[in-house]
């Protein structure tokens, strides 16, 4: 096969992609992430084998974090960027593995490449695959996906000023654990629990720095509507690019609309005070190629989410950053102080038309942890009356598929009695619904991005609390979460190691969970995945 990939939800015929990827990227594409993750476990493996001090490292520790973004699902399809991400990695560990004896480390510390070519034939020998053992692999990999989307959280904190040292040391020891051939099935379990309990940490991190920077989320109606100047449309999840956009667009008469994840940046109360942050234009990252042409302005990727453009007239008005990145689209880096410039796309904005009308209402969300629990009270009296019979976490990830469906259909089926929690870009599937209020409580509270399903787990511990259970599964709470990428495997490992149990996940179970490992996680977890809506709502809602 030309490449082997199974990261994602639709990875094809749910056993992984061997042609091209679902998601867009090439062969090339692929087997130079495989070679990045690789030269990461190398770097890993030399800083645990020579004990070196994590704290010491610096810049390095942002590099191996923005290098495991890079191969996050729909991020970067650059094969240049990744040629020489490899090739700059590769100068790291060569640099730290002269502290190390280079005896005691593994090929991924030491071999070596000098062309494309080279890398290409490499990355064959290392790739997914090069692991036999199918329990053993399917464990690997999903510590390594869930590193993948700690690593997005850990440099997303980072870039706002604010970082945890364990965190940092953790995706080390993980990576370098997944080179170990002397690690058991029962070892790797364990680890990927960890990974869980590192995950819990790396998302209240973020949540911190978001928090301590641009306040506290509060309840906000979000414009869907459009403005009639020329504006800038900007996706994925980095707030400072954001406020960094904002900042250089007042008063240049340009608007700024919000995409996919980045919505909830609306409800901030930072974000507030800038005019010409005009509302959120269209729906879930796979339907940017319909909803991009009409748009007509410039739009700036700062996370994963591409779709590869089908329009030379939509590609020439992409720009990305950070971790993204597509071939031929303009790339802004940031100064050495971290500034990036944003005038090229400013000054492109102003020789296009105003976006094209596509829908109009508002949407209201801004419910993350600290606006619920200022309702509390409300909330606690209305479960003990019976008002609200059940809260169901609909959290996680949108996609293409069909029976992505399931999840509207769910929303709108689900008795007047309960409350939807939501975070993540699965929220498209019904966040527009007019689904009512109980109490003055909407039924679907949104707490966010995909991140901030951490707003969720605090809601849920300090219910838990509030009605003093000795076991968070107690709480009439159920989770039917969606998945589609790596930041939403460490999600549901978090709420793994928080003990959640019974999570209903979909609309497929992972390509990279082997018969072996599900088996497991469905014993000691109660893992499941979905049924037909009216069989998953009668089970949920049964006594």
């Amino acid at each position: 096969m030309s490449m082997f990939c199974y990261q994602c939800q639709e990875t094809a015929r749910g056993t992984g992609c061997t042609v091209r990827g679902v998601c867009g990227k090439n062969e090339e594409v692929a087997k130079l992430q495989d070679l990045l993750i690789y030269t990461l476990k190398g770097i890993a493996e030399i800083v645990v084998k020579g004990k070196l001090d994590v704290g010491k490292l610096g810049a390095t520790n942002y590099e191996v974090q923005s290098s495991l973004f890079m191969t996050i699902t729909n991020a970067n399809f650059d094969d240049g960027a990744f040629e020489n991400k490899i090739k700059e990695m590769i100068a790291v560990r060569d640099e730290l593995g002269q502290l190390v004896s280079a005896a005691d480390l593994h090929d991924a510390a030491t071999f070596t490449v000098d062309t494309r070519a080279s890398m290409l034939e490499k990355a064959a020998a290392v790739g997914i695959l090069a692991t036999a053992d199918e329990d053993v692999r399917s464990l690997r990999e999903t510590i390594t996906y869930g590193l993948k989307g700690m690593a997005a959280y850990a440099e997303h904190a980072k870039n706002i000023g604010m970082e945890d040292p364990a965190v940092n040391a953790f995706i080390y020891e993980a990576l370098a654990a997944t080179l170990d051939d002397l690690l058991s099935a029962d070892d790797l379990v364990a680890l990927t629990l960890k990974t869980g309990e590192h995950g819990v940490k790396v998302m209240a991190l973020l949540d911190e720095a978001n928090t301590s920077k641009y306040g506290h989320p509060e309840m906000t109606e979000v414009n869907i509507g459009v403005r009639q100047n020329p504006a800038i449309l900007i996706t994925g999840h980095d707030l400072l690019d954001l406020e960094q956009l904002l900042e250089q667009t007042k008063g240049t008469g340009v608007d700024v609309y919000t995409h996919g994840e980045m919505l909830p940046a609306h409800y901030y109360p930072a974000f507030k005070k800038y005019d010409n942050f005009a509302g959120n234009y269209g729906n879930a990252w796979w339907k940017q190629l319909a909803e991009f042409p009409s748009f007509h302005g410039p739009i700036l990727f700062t996370t994963n989410c591409i779709v590869p453009p089908r329009s030379e007239e939509v590609q020439g008005r992409i720009f990305t950053t950070g971790s993204t990145g597509y071939p031929g689209c303009k790339h802004i880096l940031p100064d050495e102080n971290g500034k990036k410039d944003f005038s090229e796309i400013i000054a492109l904005a102003k020789t296009l038309p105003a976006p094209g009308e596509i829908e109009t209402g508002k949407i209201v969300g801004g419910f993350a942890h600290h606006q619920v629990l200022a309702l509390a009270d409300k909330v606690v009296e209305a479960v003990k009356s019976g008002a609200i019979k059940k809260f169901f976490v609909l959290a996680g990830c949108d996609g293409r598929m069909k029976s992505r469906a399931y999840y509207t259909e769910f929303a709108q089926k689900l008795p007047q009695d309960t409350v939807i929690l939501t975070a993540g870009c699965a929220k498209y599937r019904y966040n527009k619904l007019d689904l009512g209020e109980i109490g003055g409580i909407p039924r679907i509270l949104d707490a966010g991005q995909c991140n901030d399903c951490y707003s969720l787990a605090v809601i849920a511990l300090k219910l838990q609390e509030a009605f003093e259970l000795d076991d968070i599964n107690d709480l009439p709470i159920a989770y039917n979460i969606a998945w589609y990428e790596q930041k939403a495997v460490i999600v549901l490992l978090a709420l793994l190691y928080l003990g959640v149990k019974n999570i209903h996940l979909g609309p497929t179970l992972p390509g990279f969970l082997s018969p072996n490992v599900t088996k497991v996680l469905v014993e000691k977890f109660g893992l499941a995945g979905i049924d037909t809506v009216d069989a998953d709502i009668e089970l949920f809602m049964a006594p």
